[in-house]
């Protein structure tokens, strides 16, 4: 696991545990609104101000544990989604080697589903082409006999014309970051600071002595610059 992979788990924990303690807030809360409200008999109307303000302390208590299972959902929802996310960033120092893996497995099926066109084309069925087995075979015989009268093919035009762009797109990306890469950024110093150009985290950084004024951080931020307080830096994407 590299250090991208690193953070991208570390932020998953965080969101779990903050979730877990959310959980454990809420449960806490919640029983102990039971046990108040066990100490009042069932039916029993209000007497007096002690009394009614000791209902409302119930009533706060269950707000409280419901705001805190919202709060477990919230973190619990933002933990599965950085858990489902599977897009390539360019700050994963391995990202030529999957971009590259990706391309090569949308090109494989680009050729896939041409030749699988033709094939159904010339024999009027997907049994027996090349690179696909019986079962999936069956299936898209059965997706081109059950679906709309328009559909003659396995694979419509669109999913070869949205797979290509996928292609063209990926191809693109890894054109950007190998060039990047092969470039060798180097920084430079300027009067109050410096800039360097942090390759391992695809980060350009700028470092000052002092505090910048508010019309360079202005400046910076129109730029696409964010401060980084653990880096000290302002920095955007290399």
């Amino acid at each position: 696991m590299n250090d991208y992979e690193q953070k991208k788990q570390d932020r998953i924990d965080r969101y779990r545990d903050r979730a877990e303690k959310a959980r454990a807030e809420s449960s806490a809360l919640s029983r102990q609104a039971a046990d108040m409200a066990h100490a009042i008999p069932f039916g029993q109307p209000v007497h007096g101000a002690a009394d009614r303000r000791y209902r409302e302390r119930i009533g706060q208590k269950m707000d409280k544990s419901i705001e805190a299972a919202d709060k477990a959902a919230y973190y619990e929802a933002k933990a599965q989604a950085a858990e489902n996310n599977t897009a390539i960033s360019s700050d994963d120092p391995e990202a030529i080697a999957k971009l590259t893996e990706k391309l090569d497995a949308l090109q494989t099926a680009q050729t896939l589903m041409k030749n699988i066109n033709a094939y159904y084309r010339k024999y009027g069925t997907c049994r027996g082409c090349d690179g696909i087995s019986d079962e999936l075979a069956a299936k898209l015989d059965k997706d081109v006999k059950e679906g709309p009268p328009w559909v003659n093919v396995p694979f419509a035009s669109y999913a070869l014309s949205n797979n290509n762009q996928e292609i063209h797109r990926v191809q693109e990306r890894l054109k950007k970051l190998t060039e990047a890469r092969e470039l060798g950024y180097s920084g430079w110093t300027f009067d109050g600071g410096r800039v360097e150009a942090n390759s391992e985290k695809n980060r350009l950084q700028v470092f000052f002595d002092e505090i910048p004024p508010e019309e360079v951080r202005k400046e910076l931020k129109g730029w696409g610059f964010r401060w980084a307080r653990s880096e000290g830096a302002w920095q955007r994407q290399l």
